[in-house]
């Protein structure tokens, strides 16, 4: 009888294995306690704090856009001391010390501080980690390394809203309780990441340790079609508005407040189940043909929400809007990795997240302010012509093949 080839049994490891898999599951634990909460902070803020639509804009525009400023602080900086974990450790200790305490605040303004220090550890954190997962990552498995980051990402979140569903209509809870014991699956996240995630060697790069951060400077060190990808990526962001106005929007489509915590499960699944199949896909037919894709389902899903009408319309919808987060996530990721040299990798993943928050600001702010004034419709409209703008654009961009800069 001949025995299985071991290289062919475990095929499907390769890319995932040692700090890919660790911080997997890092992010499996953080993102079910966040989404133990997000997905009903929504309701939160309406119901027991009494705030609207527009308050809702000003916590989240504001909250992205401080994590992606420290993004690209953390990853510059982490070039420059050629150290990640630590920049990883200390911003996920941060997230989940703060996090649970919005359950205790009374006023919204207590929420925009609470969600404004949360993502000030995620800033802190994300750069380092992108790149740490890059530098354990072979060329062609890159895709593959973060989609499945992506989906352990999503699998938390499917578990953190079944989470809070349970602890709500089994055990009676409140929203602030149950906000308050997210810190059980921080905790293990923590525990992970300290004992089992490993530093990575980087390549030293012509700079002082201790440089200052000069944004236009580490604008002017990127390639070209980085920096070309970054703008058309930031375009983009302009009509990519916080998910919570889906949800408020779901609500209004008759999505009851108990289903809520089960529609962010469901979209959270397709994510899940979308995003490693997205990562290999940009690793076998190109980055760009992936992303365009996923710009464009985006752009459709959006355009739904203008004439849905009905809660099963909802459902459908936010099943193909997780299809978007499969197709881009891991693929543009992929891509800030191809298109950097090593030892600016921290800085690349920085850019990327910096244009991303410098749009998400004005993205939520504005898509709140058009729905408050004009009516729902008018901002969804808005949201899916950036997308296809975008979507063209990065169509029609040349870029070099991945390790050809």
């Amino acid at each position: 009888m001949t025995s299985p080839d071991p290289s062919k049994q475990n095929r499907w490891l390769i890319g995932i294995q040692g700090n890919v898999l660790l911080l997997g599951i890092v992010s499996f634990f953080n993102d079910a306690a966040s989404e133990m909460i997000y997905p009903l902070l929504p309701v939160f803020l309406a119901t027991v704090l009494g705030a609207g639509p527009a308050a809702l804009g000003i916590i989240e525009g504001i909250a992205e856009s401080t994590a992606s400023i420290l993004k690209l602080a953390s990853g510059f900086i982490s070039d420059r001391v050629h150290r990640r974990k630590n920049w990883v450790v200390g911003g996920y200790l941060v997230s989940n010390a703060v996090r649970p305490l919005i359950g205790l605040t009374t006023i919204w303004t207590g929420v925009l501080v609470l969600r404004f220090i949360d993502r000030i550890g995620k800033g802190v954190r994300t750069s380092p980690r992108d790149a740490l997962i890059a530098e354990s990552t072979p060329i062609q498995y890159r895709g593959k390394a973060f989609g499945f980051h992506r989906a352990a990402d999503h699998a938390g979140a499917v578990v953190g809203p079944l989470l809070a569903t349970l602890l709500i209509a089994s055990f009676r809870l409140d929203l602030k309780t149950v906000f308050i014991l997210s810190v059980i699956p921080g905790l293990l996240a923590m525990a992970v990441l300290s004992a089992g995630v490993k530093e990575t060697p980087t390549e030293a790069r012509p700079a002082a340790p201790h440089e200052p951060l000069q944004i236009r400077r580490a604008w002017h060190e990127m390639p070209t079609p980085l920096r070309r990808f970054v703008l058309i990526l930031f375009l983009f962001t302009l009509g990519n508005s916080t998910d919570a106005f889906l949800l408020l929007k779901a609500q209004r489509l008759g999505v009851s407040v108990t289903l809520i915590p089960i529609l962010w499960t469901v979209l959270h699944l397709v994510k899940m189940g979308s995003s490693l199949p997205g990562g290999i896909a940009s690793d076998r037919w190109g980055r760009k043909s992936v992303i365009t894709a996923g710009w464009i389902v985006y752009a459709l899903t959006y355009a739904g929400f203008i004439f849905a009408d009905s809660t099963w319309q909802a459902w459908a919808l936010f099943m193909i809007y997780g299809l978007y987060f499969g197709l881009t996530e891991g693929a543009e990721k992929a891509l800030i990795t191809d298109l950097t040299p090593s030892h600016l990798r921290g800085s690349a993943f920085g850019l990327y997240n910096l244009m991303i928050g410098i749009g998400a600001l004005p993205a939520s702010l504005l898509f709140g302010w058009v729905w408050q004034a004009y009516g729902e419709g008018y901002a969804f409209g808005m949201g899916a012509a950036f997308a296809m703008a975008a979507a063209v654009l990065l169509r029609l961009l040349p870029l070099p093949r991945p390790g050809v800069r």
